[in-house]
């Protein structure tokens, strides 16, 4: 049964991505995605008080785990905005993979600053990554000059404060239960939304949005919160009947699994989302990704 845990996650991941995608062309075309960031962490803050309720204990936590989870929040919503800029131009089966490039900076980081090894199989799926995402920012025809600079600058910039996150926790070796560390990851994403809201320009955007279509874009992103969460608790799971190294490498197929949804998408669902199928933009996709995919097994061995 853990395999079906552990393929819950990038399953469900892949659904979320194209529910983002979804959302930002639906309702955020022709708005800042800061916005969007702001419905989430509202979401997270109505969060607040029935983890609580469900939880108490966790606000006995030391004043430092606390402090780095909050951190850990803010730093997740950053990732977010820089991923969310990214996806508003592009397709959700180009950005996904290349949202596991977190993979590599979260082991590039581990080796500066936690004396972690990487040996060859590791500098061999770092390889693997780059030459990835290489391939899928060069544009569907393979043209140098048709580089994608600004996708590749957004997603770096997302996974690498994702990885700074996620290294955060291991220096500071916070190990508390899942629903403290959920609830002070979303006091951070509060308060990083409640900065948002403090410039005048986008409070504008998010009061419009709020009052425009505020069932659509509360209920879907109240949904797609929902889902990450599962797959977050089933490759949590997983990891607790199975090697860590191999529920992780099945986490990397979430690539595949977006790939797959955006074909059937718009093949039978063009309204909900929308992928090139030219021959020659699949093979670019395909072999981006495998390689992306790869580099991450490898990565994690």
């Amino acid at each position: 049964m853990w395999l079906v845990y552990a393929f819950s996650g990038p399953v469900l991941w892949a659904v979320s991505t194209h529910i983002d995608k979804y959302l930002v062309d639906r309702y955020f075309h022709d708005s800042d995605t800061a916005v969007l960031i702001v419905f989430t962490a509202l979401l997270g803050v109505v969060a607040l008080p029935v983890i609580w309720a469900f939880a108490p204990t966790v606000a006995a936590l030391p004043a430092l785990s606390i402090a780095v989870m909050t951190v850990s929040g803010i730093l997740y919503m950053g990732a977010m905005l820089f991923y969310l800029r990214a996806i508003q131009t592009e397709e959700a089966s180009v950005v996904a993979p290349l949202f596991q490039a977190s993979t590599l900076f979260t082991y590039l980081l581990g080796w500066l600053f936690l004396d972690e090894t990487l040996g060859w199989t590791q500098g061999g799926g770092v390889i693997a990554v780059i030459m990835g995402a290489l391939v899928l920012s060069l544009g569907p025809h393979f043209r140098p000059g048709g580089f994608k600079t600004a996708l590749v600058l957004q997603m770096l910039a997302a996974t690498f404060v994702l990885a700074l996150s996620s290294v955060v926790f291991k220096i500071f070796t916070v190990r508390d239960e899942f629903w403290s560390t959920t609830f002070w990851n979303f006091v951070g994403e509060g308060l990083f939304g409640a900065a948002i809201l403090a410039i005048p320009r986008y409070r504008r955007q998010f009061l419009m949005l709020f009052r425009k279509h505020p069932g659509p874009v509360i209920g879907v992103n109240a949904a797609n919160e929902l889902i990450n969460l599962g797959g977050g608790l089933g490759v949590r799971y997983a990891s607790l009947m199975a090697p860590v190294a191999v529920v992780s490498a099945i986490s990397s197929s979430t690539t595949f699994f977006v790939f797959a949804f955006g074909i059937a998408l718009t093949l039978f669902f063009p309204r909900l989302g929308h992928e090139d199928l030219s021959a020659r933009n699949l093979i670019r996709k395909g072999v981006g990704g495998l390689l992306i995919m790869a580099g991450v097994a490898l990565i994690s061995a």
